[in-house]
């Protein structure tokens, strides 16, 4: 049975960067252990303004960053020493824990004046026993993550399990996530192993059941449903859940299972115990207030 249809909402991180915020959203907060999905671009823009799209350094608490790009590239630094260029096809898992700040700079100008960069990414709350782990970063290169083909079929596992693929991208509970591309009339499904399923459309258009649908819409399913989902054009799918962990708190950057743990991070934040990237430390985003829309992550009323 299809649970909810979730239309994406356009967000702005900052000047000419408008995302689709997928999730969260008002009357489903999570699929799975996913509590949320930013869809950019394609995104073209002059070079001498590239700039302005970087996202400063912000700090997370209490979730996995899972960045994933179509196209472009994005310089990633943060409070570990990590410095990593993220490019197409990778699986980029920061894993915030206890606190971890980080930068995104688009530092390749021909990415955008090329209308190249496209990329999603998901946050993936941690389970309460693993919420103040210690923060880390991993790059997982293409040629470490399965791909399965068949007629008029190509994925790619990004994380997790699911049909009869696993790969080593480290996790802390169980899920699925997965990049698809379907030719025109191929017929996909939905791993049935997991309680939580959905299908972001990120290009192209699906039939479900006789109804179409089209870029932007997130498809969430409940377990006891086997969809058949064709393909009415070249289209490009995310398939992401899994189990839930229970009700999470989300302000800002941060999430937790506990309210109180959400104002210590604030504090902390404001306080600078939360350290800065070693090689991004010049600049910053500060602590919003409540109504604040700041760059680069969800504002605290967002969840519409």
């Amino acid at each position: 049975m299809l649970d909810i249809v979730i239309e994406a909402r356009q967000a702005t991180l900052g000047p000419g960067m408008a995302v689709r915020r997928i999730l969260p959203f008002r009357l489903r907060r999570m699929v799975g252990p996913f509590i949320f999905m930013d869809h950019a671009g394609p995104i073209a823009m002059p070079a001498q303004l590239t700039t302005a799209m970087d996202v400063l350094p912000h700090p997370h608490i209490g979730l996995s960053t899972v960045s994933y790009l179509f196209g472009g590239q994005v310089t990633h630094r943060d409070s570990l020493g990590v410095e990593q260029i993220i490019r197409p096809g990778e699986v980029n898992w920061m894993t915030a824990g206890s606190g971890i700040a980080h930068s995104e700079r688009f530092e390749d100008p021909a990415a955008l004046t090329g209308g190249q960069l496209e990329m999603i990414q998901t946050w993936v709350a941690l389970p309460e026993k693993d919420e103040e782990a210690s923060p880390a970063f991993n790059n997982y290169q293409p040629e470490q993550l399965p791909v399965f083909t068949d007629t008029g079929v190509w994925m790619r596992l990004i994380a997790g399990n699911a049909f009869g693929l696993q790969n080593n991208v480290k996790t802390h509970s169980p899920l699925f996530y997965v990049h698809v591309v379907l030719e025109t009339g191929a017929r996909f499904g939905l791993p049935r192993e997991h309680a939580e399923r959905g299908i972001y459309v990120a290009k192209g258009s699906l039939e479900v059941a006789g109804r179409t649908y089209t870029p932007g819409q997130l498809l969430v399913f409940t377990k006891a449903t086997d969809p058949i989902i064709i393909a009415k054009e070249p289209t490009t799918l995310m398939l992401l859940g899994g189990e839930p962990l229970g009700e999470r708190f989300i302000w800002w950057n941060f999430v937790s299972s506990r309210k109180e743990r959400i104002e210590q991070a604030k504090a902390d934040w404001q306080a600078g115990r939360i350290l800065l990237p070693p090689t991004d430390n010049q600049e910053y985003i500060p602590l919003p207030a409540d109504k604040s829309k700041p760059a680069g992550s969800p504002p605290p009323e967002a969840l519409s």
